[in-house]
């Protein structure tokens, strides 16, 4: 075995055990305060709302004890939301502050070896911290592009160009857009390169070819799926564990589960009774307390955020009918599920624990999005967003105190794998489209051609979704709409001056695809 396989490779089987004994109880000086707290911000891959046992008590079946003691030690918002229904927009959103139908991405996700989709300049959660002390990482999927060197010009089409030059420089990755660390994979765990990135270069050479899932293309020869998400785990154990005279730190930990492929380690086969699934989002909420326990135990508890969030719901990989016939529901009481404009598609977990600052076992129902982190996190440590900045991110710091959103934002739009949009307005939900807008039946070629051309819910009173108010309440529908509308064409969502999006043909109403 290479160098390179000693260090990384057999990582499932000792790091989770060896790191956290060597790392246990060790003493460091604490390294956040009230106004600039360390913060720590997990992004579970492809996790349904309902898969948190604390979230869907009635109908969850898997255990899910380190998440469910999160929540008992902070706040659960059990209204929040991620921008898009799939991977990549969701995580554009996130780290930005601003919708990702405003860049050219309008559908769909980007693969691993394509451009960066945040341009340079923009302000990111790494950037906005980064630039007021904080040292950053970011540790796991990135998914958002990167500048790939090659060995010559040619650009071949497809998801494998045979003339990536192993042995460059990446450009325009993690540590170009406010992150002074990076370890991770370029995009998801089943697409190529299947290669580790640390900083701008990548660990190895993809030498050899492997497939995880249906893609096949370069990998480094010890790369191995099942390794990664144990990976992930000691990465942030060693940053968290770093000596760093009180700076505060910042935290992006991107873990790769429970996506395709689903690969629980051998430890954790079995132990949910439902299949692969159940043991991978065990496994994921086991990675997830050994994470806060880290921060505890090095005595950076109080003036520690730590926020769980998911970037979508759960996909139909999981074998959602199996599921539900062992009596699992990965959605809950909701609609739909990952790709979907139906709440299930965006609806996600999102618990923060802060000790110094916020209550334990409380509730929030007020409405919030993903998007929010950036206003959030300036609010935070007290600097405030230029106008080309966060367009559309309102600051949840209140709702951490208990206390009402303050947002001049009308309301939260939504937006599916097949670039569907959705809006919310309080109790009410337009969608722009007749079925799922996404993956689940009925997809917009399924639904009849004398259905209603959109949908409308009201949340409060039916929260699954299965009554269309649409052409009953036509006033509520032309308000939302509207505001729909000027959201879009405006540039922001939120108070200020107009500003440009990066396309100008946003298309607000989606034809059918045919089957």
């Amino acid at each position: 075995m290479t160098i390179l396989g000693t260090r990384y490779c057999l990582v499932g089987i000792l790091c989770s055990f060896s790191l956290i004994v060597a790392f246990s109880r060790t003493s460091l000086a604490e390294t956040g305060s009230p106004d600039h707290p360390n913060i720590v911000l997990i992004l579970a891959d492809d996790l349904g709302y309902g898969d948190i046992q604390c979230l869907n008590p009635d109908r969850g079946k898997i255990p899910t004890p380190h998440i469910d003691s999160l929540a008992q030690q902070g706040i659960t918002f059990t209204d929040a939301h991620s921008t898009s229904s799939v991977c990549t927009p969701t995580r554009y959103s996130l780290l930005t502050g601003r919708y990702n139908w405003r860049t050219s991405l309008q559908r769909f996700v980007i693969y691993g070896y394509d451009p960066p989709m945040i341009e340079q300049g923009r302000m990111t959660l790494g950037s906005l911290l980064q630039t007021s002390g904080y040292q950053t990482a970011a540790i796991g999927k990135w998914h958002l592009g990167m500048s790939i060197p090659y060995t010559d010009e040619r650009r071949v089409k497809g998801h494998n160009p045979p003339n990536v030059d192993w042995d460059a420089r990446i450009s325009d990755g993690p540590n170009e857009r406010g992150f002074d660390y990076y370890f991770g994979i370029s995009a998801s765990l089943d697409m190529t390169p299947y290669i580790f990135i640390e900083n701008d270069r990548f660990v190895g050479r993809g030498s050899v070819v492997k497939a995880f899932g249906v893609r096949r293309g370069p990998a480094e020869p010890d790369f191995e799926a099942v390794d990664v998400l144990p990976t992930i785990q000691n990465k942030t154990f060693e940053f968290i564990h770093k000596e760093r005279d009180n700076q505060p730190f910042f935290a992006f930990v991107s873990l790769t589960s429970p996506h395709t492929p689903i690969v629980p380690s051998k430890e954790w086969k079995g132990k949910s009774g439902l299949g692969q699934y159940g043991d991978f989002v065990m496994q994921t909420d086991s990675v997830v307390g050994e994470i806060t326990r880290a921060i505890d135990d090095t005595g950076q508890r109080e003036n520690t955020l730590i926020i769980f969030t998911a970037d979508n719901g759960c996909s139909k990989s999981a074998r959602i009918p199996d599921l539900q016939a062992k009596g699992h529901y990965p959605s809950a009481q909701y609609r739909g599920s990952k790709g979907d404009l139906w709440d299930g598609g965006h609806r996600i977990p999102m618990i923060a624990r802060w000790p110094a600052q916020i209550a334990k076992a409380t509730t929030s129902d007020q409405l919030i999005c993903q998007s929010d982190c950036l206003a959030t996190f300036a609010d935070i440590i007290g600097q405030e967003l230029l106008d080309n900045a966060g367009e559309d991110s309102v600051s949840f710091l209140p709702a951490l105190h208990g206390k009402p959103i303050e947002s001049t934002r009308s309301g939260v739009i939504h937006h599916s794998i097949d670039g569907y949009f959705s809006y919310r307005q309080g109790k009410w939900k337009l969608l722009l489209a007749r079925g799922s807008g996404g993956l689940t039946a009925p997809r917009e070629h399924q639904v009849p051609e004398d259905s209603p051309i959109a949908q409308l819910y009201d949340m409060q009173a039916d929260p699954g979704e299965t009554k269309n108010l649409y052409e009953s309440h036509p006033e509520v529908a032309k308000r939302l709409l509207d505001q729909l509308t000027l959201d879009i064409e405006k540039g922001r969502s939120t108070a200020g001056d107009p500003v440009p999006n990066d396309v100008d043909n946003i298309v607000l109403w989606k034809k059918p695809k045919k089957k």
